[in-house]
């Protein structure tokens, strides 16, 4: 029997999917869902084999509840017509239902989900897809999982952001906050009139930076409004001269 779980804000549409899954009695409908939150408490409960996924939801979208999935289970995304993600869709192999669809558009959806079911290379596709349009809403917010929680972060509340290890550190004045990524993301992503990588550890908030002092020969440090130091590396330091304008 196969695990489905439906994620959209939208009552009607909601209603559409299951009306049609209706059709399929190996599915199970194992859980529906008005938003990502309860979305992603429900992937992990019920270890989903299929989850039918709206993007755009209150709270978080769908591609922000993926990026908190450690194993992302095959989805089909619904949606109303949003460039950036039909863009990432296409480029990347995976299927998706345009709102309104229909029955046959639907089971076109299904035959190709059964072709491609627990096939790692549409789970990649699928990883790929997410990066590359959550990429254009990165540099307004970031959300972050902590515990049973999920926190939205504004990128305007960040300090600067630190690598760690497979992740990087996000540092607020609330807290530090990791997030499975790469500082290259981030740099390349965050909105650079705002931030500054200053060291290939390191990458600061410009309006965060109070002064710049040396350290150690031809080295330097800046100094945030927080107290912390952070050090420029030799190819960080032109960079931050020139956002700084000095």
């Amino acid at each position: 029997m196969i695990k489905a779980i439906i994620i959209d804000d939208e009552p009607l549409a909601r209603s559409i999917v299951t009306d049609y899954l209706s059709n399929y009695p190996d599915v199970e409908i194992v859980a529906e869902c008005g938003n990502g939150f309860e979305g992603l408490k429900a992937i992990m409960e019920h270890q989903a084999d299929l989850v039918f996924l709206d993007i755009q939801m209150p709270k978080i979208t769908g591609f922000e509840m993926l990026e908190l999935l450690e194993e992302i289970p095959a989805i089909i995304f619904t949606t109303a017509f949003d460039e950036f993600a039909l863009k990432a869709f296409e480029t990347n192999a995976i299927d998706y239902l345009l709102k309104p669809f229909d029955l046959e558009r639907f089971q076109k959806a299904m035959e190709k989900f059964k072709l491609t079911n627990n096939n790692q290379e549409q789970k990649i596709h699928t990883k790929a897809a997410v990066e590359s349009a959550q990429a254009t809403t990165t540099n307004e917010r970031i959300v972050v999982k902590t515990g049973n929680k999920i926190k939205v972060i504004s990128v305007y509340d960040i300090t600067h952001l630190s690598a760690d290890d497979d992740y990087v550190n996000i540092h607020t004045p609330e807290g530090s906050f990791l997030k499975s990524q790469t500082l290259s993301f981030f740099e390349k992503n965050l909105d650079q009139m705002l931030f500054v990588r200053v060291h290939r550890s390191y990458i600061v908030k410009i309006d965060q930076i109070t002064k710049i002092e040396p350290y150690e020969k031809d080295g330097h440090l800046v100094i945030l409004r927080t107290g912390e130091k952070i050090p420029v590396s030799k190819t960080g330091y032109p960079k931050l001269k020139a956002v700084l304008g000095i």
